[in-house]
């Protein structure tokens, strides 16, 4: 029993020792067993010096320190009240994403730099080394209140972070990049469209601070405009990048400097030669074909000639309205197109006048003779009109006229037209061609005649005066 007693008292001891130990502290965790009090110390000590060798938690405070971002008024512009801050711009355009006639706007991407002094910013250096921050900087020391007039959305591209960087060198100067999309308004003028060319420009102020507190230039003069060179557009040429300046002058709060990013646009042609131009002029020569057809193939000549003609135009001039924005003024497609469509209705009015005139003549014709003088029987005329054709028959092989006052005169007269003329025989081994063409030449109006000439003409001419004005 003895051996078993002193093993209780033994254990009673040691027991008594650890709970002293517990209370003196070396245990954070009330709940957490005496045993692993050991290995808290050692991580303490671990972390202890993993943050004195952490040098991005030093460099933090030794650029807080070095730049004084503590004690920085992020509200007041640099020399408050003194001369006016000068804030140097540059530009570099990334593209020209898109150009709207209908919305009369265009999208830019590009790089804007701004370039300024800020005493409160210098530093010591010995290596005279500037130094680099991200977006995080900004937010916490003064910058520029640039805005873009006329403009209708803008963004900071934020893609993988906020597409901004700020360098600051030991004098103080300070280098602020941001890279900018922008929607502005371009004041397009379309009386030349589709062979116009656009003058856009985006505009670049301070919203607060007017030419008593910051005075913008450009930082380079003419040369702190570039781009890249392989901006293209789907329908215009980039002719000209320029930059320029100016004031801008409001009621109530004074003058402010304004800068300008010009550009000019050229429209490409070809597109709307192929989609209106060719077509128009297609519409307006099947147009002349119904001069070439005989009046009296009404069908040929109103549904080659007249309908389709009509139609297509009527299309063309829609799809071209759709497509541009609706001004109150002439613009060059629309006389191309209207005149076309004019010379294609003038040739509907010259068959209708050639039909009117036919008409008139044969009523006065047959009111003073009493026969109707033409190449056609009464069927052969009926059929033509119906279907376009010209039927031989024996109705017609006389190529006289006939009387209408007894079948007894119209017998005589086609015996004796029978006689003056060839025989059945001989006319139908004649070509068809022999036949169709005398047809036309002997029945046509002299209308028909003047138009096959002056339709062209007067076509050929416009051409030439549009296309010397306009291009």
């Amino acid at each position: 029993m003895r051996p078993a007693s002193q093993l209780v008292f033994f254990t009673c001891i040691w027991i008594t020792l650890m709970s002293n130990a517990c209370a003196a502290g070396e245990i954070k965790k009330p709940h957490q067993h005496c045993f692993s009090s050991v290995k808290p110390t050692r991580y303490s000590k671990q972390e202890t010096r993993m943050r004195k060798d952490d040098s991005t938690k030093v460099w933090t405070l030794k650029y807080k320190q070095l730049l004084h971002i503590e004690d920085h008024n992020s509200a007041v512009r640099p020399g408050f009240g003194g001369s006016p801050v000068p804030v140097g711009i540059d530009v570099q355009v990334e593209s020209i994403d898109s150009i709207s006639e209908v919305n009369m706007d265009f999208t830019m991407t590009f790089y804007l730099r701004h370039y300024w002094k800020d005493e409160r910013l210098a530093f010591p250096s010995k290596t005279n080394k500037s130094m680099t921050f991200d977006h995080r900087l900004i937010e916490k020391i003064w910058v520029p209140d640039i805005f873009f007039v006329h403009s209708k959305r803008s963004f900071i591209h934020d893609t993988t972070a906020e597409n901004t960087m700020l360098c600051v060198h030991p004098d103080g100067n300070v280098l602020f990049s941001v890279r900018i999309t922008v929607t502005a308004m371009c004041f397009m003028d379309f009386s030349r469209f589709p062979l116009d060319t656009q003058n856009c420009s985006l505009e670049l102020e301070s919203y607060a601070y007017n030419e008593e507190d910051l005075m913008l230039y450009w930082k380079h003069g003419n040369k702190s405009l570039n781009t890249d060179e392989h901006i293209s557009l789907s329908q215009f040429f980039i002719e000209e990048f320029g930059a320029s300046n100016g004031f801008a002058f409001y009621s109530s709060t004074g003058w402010y400097n304004r800068l300008f990013i010009n550009f000019v646009l050229r429209r490409h042609i070809f597109f709307f030669v192929l989609q209106t131009y060719f077509p128009a002029v297609l519409m307006v020569m099947l147009s002349w074909v119904s001069f070439w057809i005989d009046q009296r193939a009404v069908p040929a000549r109103v549904s080659l000639g007249k309908i389709t003609t009509v139609l297509t135009m009527s299309t063309i001039l829609s799809g071209v309205s759709a497509s541009v924005p609706q001004v109150s003024y002439v613009k060059a497609v629309d006389v191309y197109l209207w005149l076309s469509s004019l010379l294609v209705f003038l040739s509907v009015l010259e068959y209708a006048a050639v039909i009117y005139l036919t008409t008139v003549k044969e009523r006065k014709q047959f009111k003073k003779t009493g026969k109707i003088s033409g190449m056609y029987s009464t069927d052969a005329a009926q059929a033509m009109a119906f279907d376009g054709c010209y039927h031989d028959s024996t109705t017609d092989m006389d190529q006289t006229s006939f009387s209408l006052h007894s079948e007894e005169d119209s017998m005589q007269e086609r015996c004796t037209g029978n006689l003056s003329t060839d025989s059945p025989l001989i006319k139908r081994r004649k070509s068809l061609g022999e036949q169709v063409g005398r047809i036309v030449l002997e029945n046509n109006h002299v209308i028909d005649t003047y138009s096959r000439i002056l339709f062209p003409i007067v076509y050929i001419t416009f051409n030439l005066f549009y296309w010397s004005i306009y291009v």
